[in-house]
């Protein structure tokens, strides 16, 4: 369940009928002098990334509710209009509602912290980001659209984001702490998972990736790293730092080279295609433990990604073999995702035959796989431990960059 730094309401667990439902008002209760003060709450979602040009970065994610643009993967056109402006997302928190405990991760643009809510004792993750660093490293542009895309999603498989506040040198989002770890850990553990539980995390992975091009989110940056496990063993997608809104084409180079689809290495422009391409690079990897088009060379690796044959282990079945030669094609007119009838094509292929996919979206379907922690206790076990630094957080002052990060 998914509760308000500020407040001791409970959202009820995602169904069916919750997640169909656009509007749908519950009651939260202040920790405070406000206690018997009853408000509205809209359903309200965001998510945040802690380092979106590192090749393989740590990421927190966030879970939350207040304005819910939808649920059931069908855009309209009032969230059309969300997507293009995102709400409002400062205001409400500020450093001193939180009490720092830990850092989760680190990047080149700031780092992660495990924080407590002073107000509910619950734990959330605290994401900091340099604005001078963003600046000079001519991030500007997606840190803004990292900050609009979580300000709009709302999907039970999508990380989301409770608030931004600012001090003169950093920008600070805070989401719901998802205490399960990467899956890329859990794969690297594991070597390679099992058919049964690859399609698990795969088809939870299609159900984000079809929910966010109905909004015609591009997500740009999936691979393990990018994918959290909550508490019961389900997938959280994080670090929305080279999501887009694009309702027609782009043509900004951006990912993690092993998964970049061959039109963005080629310079062409692309939409949603991408997507599906690099979710069956996904699929290819945690079936077999590597990448199909790897090489220690950067630049080789593009040249694979554009002329090299698909190759597959023998031990994969021939359904995943057939849905991955239709994923990982360089023929646009061919790719699955990329056809007239979109992700249907992905749901209805044979590999996905025994999914249920209203169950998978209600989460009423077993996880293969159950973190092993301590549930509410602020467990870190399943993240690495990274050196404390002295902080320096909640800098008053001229800021320079004021202008540019405002909607923070």
């Amino acid at each position: 369940m998914y509760v308000d730094p500020q407040k001791h309401n409970a959202v009820r667990k995602l169904d069916i009928d919750t997640i169909t439902k656009s509007n749908e008002n519950i009651n939260e209760t202040a920790p405070s002098s406000d206690d018997n003060k009853k408000q509205e709450q809209q359903q309200e979602t965001q998510t945040f990334n802690l380092d979106s040009m590192k090749e393989r970065n740590d990421q927190m994610n966030v879970s939350e509710s207040k304005d819910n643009p939808s649920g059931n993967g069908h855009g309209n056109e009032m969230i059309q209009k969300q997507n293009v402006l995102g709400r409002t997302t400062s205001g409400k928190y500020n450093l001193p509602d939180f009490q720092i405990m830990r850092t989760l991760g680190t990047g080149s643009f700031g780092r992660v912290h495990l924080v407590r809510s002073i107000h509910n004792g619950r734990f959330y993750a605290l994401k900091v980001i340099k604005k001078n660093t963003v600046v000079r490293l001519k991030q500007i542009e997606h840190t803004n659209d990292e900050r609009r895309m979580l300000s709009v999603v709302n999907h039970p498989f999508l990380v989301r984001m409770w608030g931004t506040f600012q001090d003169s040198e950093q920008i600070f989002m805070i989401m719901d702490y998802i205490e399960g770890g990467e899956l890329f850990s859990l794969l690297r553990r594991s070597q390679k998972f099992p058919n049964p539980v690859a399609k698990f995390y795969a088809a939870e992975v299609c159900l984000a990736l079809e929910y966010l091009h109905s909004l015609d989110i591009i997500y740009r940056d999936l691979k393990p790293e990018n994918i959290l496990l909550d508490k019961n063993g389900h997938i959280k997608i994080t670090d929305f730092g080279f999501a887009k809104y694009v309702p027609d084409v782009t043509y900004t180079l951006c990912g993690t080279p092993d998964y970049i689809a061959p039109e963005v290495v080629s310079s062409k422009p692309y939409n949603k295609s991408v997507d599906w391409w690099s979710f069956g690079i996904l699929i290819y990897e945690m079936l077999s433990g590597r990448t199909p088009f790897y090489d220690r060379s950067t630049i080789k690796t593009y040249e694979n990604i554009l002329s090299a044959p698909l190759t597959f282990p023998s031990y994969l079945h021939e359904d995943v073999q057939d849905l991955l030669n239709r994923l990982i094609t360089r023929d646009l007119s061919k790719r699955l995702g990329n056809l007239q009838n979109g992700s249907e094509d992905v749901k209805n292929h044979a590999w996905f035959s025994e999914v249920i996919w209203d169950k998978l979206l209600a989460r009423c379907i077993e996880t293969p796989y159950e973190p092993p922690i301590s549930q509410g206790q602020g467990d870190t076990s399943q993240f690495e431990k990274y050196p404390e630094e002295d902080i320096n957080y909640g800098i008053k002052g001229d800021d320079p960059y004021a202008d540019l990060f405002k909607d923070f």
